[in-house]
């Protein structure tokens, strides 16, 4: 008897589960994405949906027509995370620095 609800309750849980996971699913496929992909996949040249767009939101169907081309600056990847790195430090040390700033006026 104990087992036969236990697996009762176990069918129970999972079919909970699969309706939730089926409602997210359903939820992710009719967000619009796929018709945003099938309709800019053939897009007309009058197209008011296509906007000024550059060659990164070309290549992608339903990109934002905001959207920017990635960073040219030259830099290598370890020389923009040391530059972040360094970034990260000064701010530190600036708002370390006004903290003592402000506890030196507050001092009696």
């Amino acid at each position: 008897m104990r087992v036969i609800f236990g697996v009762l309750s176990l069918l129970v849980v999972l079919a909970i589960m699969g309706t939730v996971a089926k409602k997210q699913l359903q939820a992710l496929g009719s967000s619009g994405v796929s018709t945003r992909i099938n309709q800019m996949s053939n897009p007309s040249p009058g197209d008011a949906a296509t906007g000024d767009r550059d060659g990164a939101t070309l290549a992608i169907p339903g990109g934002m027509p905001g959207g920017v081309a990635a960073d040219t600056t030259g830099l290598t990847v370890p020389q923009q995370a040391q530059n972040i790195q360094q970034q990260f430090k000064q701010s530190t040390e600036r708002a370390l620095q006004q903290g003592v700033d402000r506890n030196a006026r507050s001092a009696p």
